[in-house]
């Protein structure tokens, strides 16, 4: 089946897609709680003759079809958000504060599409197909692992010679492309801290030390770290998020509670900036002052293969024109499929999905996709498996 044929096929199956997708919509659950959606996922499968093995990762589905090597993993992320949805459309969420504000609803259901594509396919190449319905994207358990770390800690990925994923842009026009070789997410580590010091009376600060006084110097010597002690050409990120000290007029506080993040691509900028931050410090104790800190491990960069990538790139301008193929924008978002691609080469694209001329980012109220982007999207997936398994037969 040549790509023109499979592009074909996706949008005969757009409205089987799209219903997939209204009935996660409707129902969204949040990360490790996906027990509707990996049901529909599991029985949607069965009901095509495939095979579903539930309770992968806590709440994944993992599904095969055909069987030894190459094996090709294609991963598509369950939950939603904890945000009220704001649109006034059929099939809205029906669970208070809790939306698909994210477009994983159309991952799964894309691919679910792809899943009955491959499974009908004459003449598919030899190998596995392995379908990765991953939970809990957009959170982490208990233990601070996400659903990408579960499903690989459970075996989910093993032996897997590629693996692929896609996920939807309600910036970027319906039905465009954008793949980014190389680093295409980053590293995302959280801290927490407290500036220490001893108070007292507003009146009288020559009595005491002041933690916001020392706070106000460490802020300048945190987003210096960046401009100063960073090499220019790597990228690097701190920002702080939140600040709390204090509750009344005329009195000075004791401690100064701050939070923050700090991303990177590669892994030496990533220790680099940990380092620098701890030493940033050291003008609290310069200062008279004491401090505590502690850093919270995030998810890991997500590296695209540049054998992977262009493949893709092929496959886009093939199927949907070079005139639709875009780079995507270096960015310092976060995913947790780069733990995957650590396990295999893989790449993940963007699928442009733009619903109308209004501003719907994602993780907001207003987030919305087009659906007519979906047999494009599922095409890609399939079509680039395919030719993953013979380039990896060769």
């Amino acid at each position: 089946m040549e790509y023109t044929n499979v592009l074909e096929r996706a949008t005969e199956l757009k409205d089987e897609i799209v219903a997939w997708r209204r009935d996660i919509h409707v129902h969204p659950e949040l990360g490790f709680q996906e027990y509707r959606t990996a049901k529909l996922v599991a029985e949607t499968l069965t009901e095509m003759g495939i095979e579903a093995e539930t309770g992968v990762g806590i709440t994944g589905v993992v599904a095969r079809i055909g069987e030894g090597h190459p094996a090709i993993g294609i991963r598509a992320d369950m939950d939603a958000l904890p945000i009220l949805e704001a649109n006034e459309v059929p099939y809205a969420s029906q669970t208070a504060n809790v939306m698909h504000a994210c477009g994983h609803d159309a991952h799964t259901a894309i691919l679910l599409g792809v899943a009955k594509m491959l499974n009908e396919m004459p003449n598919r190449p030899p190998g596995e197909i392995r379908l990765l319905f991953q939970p809990s994207e957009e959170a982490q358990d208990a233990e601070g692992k996400s659903g990408a770390i579960r499903m690989i800690e459970d075996g989910a990925l093993e032996n897997l010679d590629a693996v692929i994923a896609l996920h939807v842009s309600s910036g970027t026009p319906s039905g465009k492309v954008e793949i980014r070789s190389g680093y295409a997410m980053a590293n995302v580590d959280s801290f927490y801290a407290s500036v220490l010091g001893t108070g007292g009376h507003g009146a009288s600060p020559h009595h005491g030390t002041d933690p916001i006084f020392m706070f106000a110097q460490l802020v300048n010597v945190i987003h210096g770290i960046r401009a100063r002690r960073i090499n220019p050409t790597r990228p690097a990120v701190i920002s702080l998020g939140a600040v709390h000290a204090g509750d009344a007029t005329n009195v000075i506080p004791s401690e100064v509670k701050f939070n923050g993040t700090i991303r990177s691509y590669d892994d030496e900028t990533r220790k680099q900036l940990r380092d620098e931050l701890e030493k940033a410090f050291g003008v609290v104790k310069a200062m008279g002052g004491d401090f505590t800190l502690r850093f919270e491990d995030g998810y890991d960069a997500t590296y695209n293969d540049p054998e992977v990538c262009k493949l893709m790139e092929n496959v886009a301008s093939e199927m949907i024109g070079a005139d639709k193929l875009h780079p995507a924008e270096a960015g310092m978002g976060a995913e947790d499929f780069g733990y995957m691609t650590r396990k295999a080469p893989g790449a993940m694209f963007f699928l442009g999905a733009q619903f109308d001329e209004k501003t719907r980012p994602h993780h907001t109220p207003v987030f919305d996709i087009d659906e007519n982007s979906f047999p494009v999207g599922a095409a890609m997936l399939a079509e680039t498996a395919v030719r993953l398994l013979k380039q990896k037969t060769t």
